[in-house]
């Protein structure tokens, strides 16, 4: 991840104010030019994000939305100047997806507990679409799943109706993202709007990450090794279909839900409800 940046002085100022004093810092991650620290304190905890460069674009871009969403006690303050961008978050307590689905990965059953996960990230997903936004970055980690419900994080390319699009947005996780916007994204037009289909396609193959720890698309059988490619590469891969399903089927019942999902065109998915509604039906 490289060497952390500094925090800067404003940030700790409000992390402190949200969390009382001392204020603990703990690295999260570290990535094309944005980090993130989680800051406990006494009276709580805050996630803080701070970039520069190209992460201070993104971290601007993700404060907006989460302004423009306006989800009660999730944007605490954000700020920034031409040099650079932070936030602060409220820090939810509760596994990722994919920490839900991990004794199913260990083969240890949780199937009853990661089928409703996969419930209600499904719903979750479905409320955002039914406010009118698309997350544009569903992946494994980016659902929390609260004792009050599922929060989706890493807001930075979510987009609604009447926004512009950003040159910048590159469909989200290369493995996760959909043929039909790995083709616009490669070949279309600029810049790319994202799609409802597209997220609901992100959204199975999550789910189809979480259950199987791999990736969707089985890369070996094509020959294909997309370590050495270029994010570009891999997606004229994608958009071409040139990529099978992967064949691990450690939950068959599961995965054949998400199987059409993954494998049809964008037209004939289902919406993030309805895919909910069919793994609703999975028997454990």
């Amino acid at each position: 991840m490289g060497e952390f940046p500094s925090l800067p002085a404003a940030a700790v100022a409000t992390a402190e104010a949200a969390c009382g004093v001392p204020v603990e810092l703990t690295e999260i991650s570290y990535r094309r030019g944005a980090a993130v620290w989680k800051a406990a304190g006494p009276e709580g905890a805050v996630a803080v994000k701070a970039g520069d460069g190209e992460g201070a674009a993104v971290t601007r871009r993700e404060a907006g939305v989460l302004d423009a969403l306006g989800w009660p006690d999730y944007l605490v303050a954000s700020g920034g100047d031409e040099a650079g961008a932070w936030l602060v978050t409220r820090w939810f307590n509760g596994p990722s997806t994919w920490e839900a689905f991990a004794p199913v990965r260990r083969g240890t059953d949780g199937k009853a507990g990661a089928l409703a996960a996969s419930v209600d990230l499904c719903r979750a997903v479905a409320e955002l679409h039914s406010a009118g936004w698309v997350h544009s970055d569903l992946q494994p980690s980016h659902g929390i799943h609260t004792d009050h419900g599922v929060r989706l994080i890493d807001c930075s390319w979510s987009w609604r109706e009447g926004m512009e699009p950003t040159s910048d947005f590159r469909g989200g996780l290369t493995h996760l993202v959909a043929p039909e916007l790995a083709a616009s994204i490669n070949f279309g037009i600029q810049p790319v709007t994202p799609s409802v289909a597209a997220d609901v396609y992100a959204l199975a193959g999550t789910l189809w990450t979480c259950v199987t720890g791999r990736w969707p698309l089985d890369y070996a059988a094509a020959g294909i090794e997309p370590g050495r490619l270029t994010p570009a590469d891999v997606r004229t891969h994608i958009a071409g279909r040139r990529i099978p399903l992967d064949p691990a089927a450690p939950w068959p019942a599961f995965q054949d839900i998400l199987r059409p999902v993954l494998l049809g065109a964008a037209r004939d998915r289902p919406t993030a409800a309805g895919l909910a509604e069919a793994l609703a039906t999975v028997a454990r």
